[in-house]
C-alpha cells in the first residue's frame, strides 16, 4: 500500500512538472495518463471506495478552498450562488433523470434520478483547475467556486433519497425533510466546528499543534455532521469559510504562513491525485460494463445522450436566468442588465465534473439496475465535460474578451491599502512613544514604514525615466548581500566555529528576510487598458468627487523641479488644479507633495502613460 501512494504521488509531480513545461492542461493529462496506466500489466488496481473520497479526499480538498473564501464576498454572491449551488442542482437531477430513464432500456425513474444527481454537482477541484489557467474574472471564478462547494450538499442527500426511493417509497414530505436536516444540521455543526476550532487556535502558541488541529478540523466537522444526518460537505464549507475569516485576528503571523503553506501543498497534491485517480478507475469499469446484456452501441448512445444532457441542462439554466434577471431589470426600470451575457455564457460553459461525481456512482446499491452502465455514465460525463469544457473554456472566455485580473490595478488597490495602514501606524507611534523611547528607534520605524509604502506605489507606473525604482535596487541589492552573508554562515559551519543550533536560527532568519524580498512576477496587464480609479473607492471624499477641469500639463513627461535641481524621479503626478507636473512620494524629492504644501491643491492624477487614476492629499484616498 506504501510503495503504490509513493508512486501515485511521484506520479503527480512528473505528470505536472511535464503538463506546465509544454502548456498543457494537467487534469485532462493527468486523466490521460491514469487511463493508460489502467491497462499497462504490473499497474496495481487503484479502485475507489465511496468511503476514501468521500471521508478521505473530499473534506481537505473543500477544505482547503474554503478557507481561501472571502466570506464578505460570499454574502455579497449569496443570491447566484444558490441559485446555481440547488437550484440548478435540482433541475438539472430531474431533467437527467428522465432522460437516462428514457434511453436505459428497464431503468427505474429512482435509479434515474440516482444518476442525475451523481453527475449534477460541478467539481470544486476541476473548477479552480481550469479557471485559475484561464484567468477569468475575479467575480466569476468566486461564484464557480461558491457554487462547486455548496453544491456538494445538494446533490448528496437528492442522491441519498433517489437510492431511499429504489428500495421502496419515499414521500414529498420525506425529500423535503431530508434536505432541511441536511442544510440545517451541517450548517449548525459547521458553525459550532469552527467557532471552536478558531478559539482553539487563539490559544494555541506551538505552531505544531496549530497545524495538527488543522489538519484535524476538516474531518471532525464533517463526521460530527454525518452522525446527526446532517451534511458533512456544508458543514466543512462553513468551517472553512469562518476559520478564514477569523484566522487573520486569532492567528500570529508565523501560524498563518504556515497553515498557508502546508494547505497550499495538500491541496496540490490531493486534487492533482484525484484527476489521476478518476483514469485509472476506466480499467475495473469497462469490466463491469462488458457483463451486460446491453449492446455497445447503445451503451454509447446511452452515454452520449447522459453527457449531451448534462451539458444542456446547466445552459438552459443560466439561459432562463438571464431571461429572469432581465425582466426584473425592466420591471425595475434599470437600464443596465444585473447578469451581463458574457459572463452567463462562460459560467454556462463552465461545468466541468470531478471526482465527487465518480465516487456518488459507486455509491449506488450493488443490486442497482444497469449499474455498471449507470457508473460508465458517471465516468463518461466528468471525461467528457473535462475534455471538451476544460478545453474549450479558454477560447471561449478570449474570444467573448473577459477581461483578467489586471496586475495594475491589484498594485493600486495594494499601495492605497499600504498607504493607509502606513499612516495608521504612524499615527499610533505617535500616540504610544514614550520619552525613554530613543529617537533614533523612533525614526528607524518610521523609515521603514515609509519605505514599505513607497514601495508599493513604486511597482506603479507603465514607464519610468530609471532603468529601476529605488526598491527594486534595494531588492536586488539585499539578496545579493544575503547570498553572501549565508555563505558566510556555511563557511562557520563547515569549519565548526558555531553551534549548529545557533547557525540554525541565523539562516532562518535569512530565509524569512529573504522570503520578504522576493516578490511573484505577474504577467502584465492589457498594455492598451486604461489603470482607472477602483470603482470601490471613486469619489470616497468632497476633494475627489469634485468635477476638476483638468489644466494643462505643466511638461509632457519630466519633473521641472528634478531637472533644475539635477535629481531624477521614479513617476510623475499632475496636479489637476493648476496643472504641475512633479515627481512622486517614492522619487527622492517628493515635490509632488511639496506642491501640495505649497499651493494646497488637493487632487493629483498619475501622470504616467495609460493611468488616470487620483489621490487626495488632504483625506489620504484615492479616488
Amino acid at each position: 500500500m506504501a510503495a503504490e501512494i509513493v508512486a501515485l504521488v511521484v506520479a503527480v509531480l512528473v505528470v505536472t512538472a511535464v503538463a506546465r513545461r509544454m502548456d498543457w492542461s494537467a487534469p485532462l493529462s493527468l486523466i490521460a495518463v491514469g487511463v493508460v496506466a489502467s491497462f499497462l500489466p504490473g499497474v496495481p488496481e487503484y479502485r475507489l471506495s465511496p468511503e476514501v473520497v468521500l471521508v478521505g479526499l473530499l473534506p481537505p480538498l473543500l477544505y482547503s478552498t474554503a478557507i481561501q473564501t472571502s466570506l464578505l464576498d460570499y454574502r455579497r454572491m449569496r443570491g447566484p450562488i444558490a441559485l446555481l449551488s440547488v437550484g440548478l442542482v435540482v433541475f438539472t437531477t430531474l431533467a437527467v433523470g428522465l432522460v437516462a430513464w428514457a434511453v436505459v432500456p428497464g431503468l427505474p425513474l429512482a435509479a434515474g434520478i440516482a444518476l442525475g444527481a451523481i453527475v449534477a454537482p460541478p467539481d470544486a477541484v476541476a473548477a479552480s483547475a481550469v479557471a485559475r489557467r484561464v484567468g477569468m474574472p475575479r467575480k466569476l471564478v468566486r461564484l464557480l467556486e461558491g457554487e462547486s462547494l455548496f453544491n456538494d450538499a445538494a446533490a448528496l442527500v437528492a442522491l441519498r433519497t433517489a437510492i431511499a426511493a429504489i428500495a421502496g417509497s419515499v414521500t414529498l414530505w420525506e425529500v423535503g425533510f431530508d434536505f432541511l436536516l441536511a442544510a440545517v444540521g451541517g450548517g449548525v455543526t459547521g458553525v459550532v466546528v469552527g467557532i471552536s476550532a478558531a478559539w482553539l487556535r487563539l490559544r494555541l502558541t506551538d505552531l505544531v499543534s496549530d497545524t495538527a488541529l488543522s489538519f484535524a478540523v476538516p474531518f471532525v466537522a464533517y463526521l460530527l455532521a454525518e452522525i446527526i444526518h446532517g451534511s458533512g460537505v456544508l458543514s466543512v464549507v462553513v468551517a472553512g469559510i469562518i476559520i478564514g475569516h477569523k484566522s487573520p485576528k486569532i492567528l500570529s503571523g508565523s501560524a498563518r504562513l504556515a497553515s498557508r503553506h502546508n494547505w497550499q501543498t495538500i491541496q496540490f497534491l490531493l486534487e492533482n491525485a484525484v484527476f489521476l485517480l478518476i483514469g485509472l478507475q476506466v480499467r475495473p469499469i469497462l469490466g463491469e460494463v462488458a457483463d451486460s446484456e446491453l449492446s455497445p452501441s447503445l451503451i454509447v448512445g446511452i452515454c452520449a445522450a447522459v453527457l449531451g444532457a448534462t451539458i444542456a441542462t446547466r445552459v438552459l439554466w443560466l439561459i432562463g436566468i438571464g431571461f429572469g434577471k432581465r425582466i426584473a431589470a425592466r420591471v425595475r426600470a434599470r437600464r443596465k442588465p444585473v447578469w451581463p451575457w458574457r459572463y452567463s455564457a462562460v459560467i454556462a460553459w463552465a461545468g466541468m465534473r470531478g471526482v465527487v461525481t465518480l465516487a456518488a456512482a459507486f455509491v449506488l446499491p450493488a443490486d442497482t439496475p444497469q449499474r455498471a452502465v449507470l457508473v460508465l455514465a458517471a465516468f463518461v460525463v466528468v471525461a467528457g465535460t473535462l475534455a471538451i469544457q476544460g478545453t474549450t473554456l479558454p477560447p471561449l472566455v478570449r474570444r467573448l474578451r473577459l477581461p483578467p485580473p489586471d496586475p495594475a490595478e491589484d498594485a493600486l488597490q495594494e499601495a492605497a491599502v499600504l498607504n493607509d495602514m502606513t499612516n495608521a501606524a504612524l499615527t499610533k507611534l505617535d500616540e504610544i512613544r514614550g520619552p525613554e523611547d530613543p529617537q533614533m528607534v523612533i525614526d528607524r520605524l518610521r523609515a521603514r514604514l515609509r519605505d514599505r509604502s513607497d514601495s508599493a506605489w513604486e511597482q506603479l507606473g507603465r514607464q519610468s525615466t530609471l532603468v529601476e525604482t529605488p526598491s527594486d535596487s534595494y531588492r536586488r541589492l539585499r539578496m545579493e548581500l544575503l547570498q553572501v552573508e549565508r555563505e558566510e554562515a556555511l563557511k562557520a559551519r563547515d569549519n565548526g566555529t558555531a553551534d549548529d543550533v545557533v547557525l540554525r536560527r541565523v539562516l532562518e532568519a535569512l530565509d524569512i528576510e529573504e522570503s520578504m524580498l522576493d516578490r511573484d512576477e505577474e504577467e502584465p496587464g492589457e498594455p492598451d487598458r486604461e489603470l482607472r480609479t477602483p470603482a470601490s473607492t471613486a469619489g470616497a471624499c468632497k476633494h475627489l468627487d469634485h468635477d476638476w477641469r483638468q489644466a494643462e500639463p505643466s511638461s509632457p513627461d519630466t519633473c521641472a523641479a528634478c531637472v533644475a535641481e539635477g535629481q531624477t524621479w521614479v513617476h510623475l503626478r499632475l496636479c489637476l488644479k493648476c496643472g504641475n507636473v512633479a515627481c512622486c512620494d517614492s522619487s527622492p524629492a517628493k515635490h509632488a507633495k511639496q506642491h501640495f504644501h505649497d499651493s494646497r491643491h488637493p487632487v493629483m492624477r498619475s501622470f504616467e502613460p495609460a493611468e488616470t487614476w487620483r489621490w487626495c492629499y488632504v483625506d489620504n484616498q484615492l479616488g
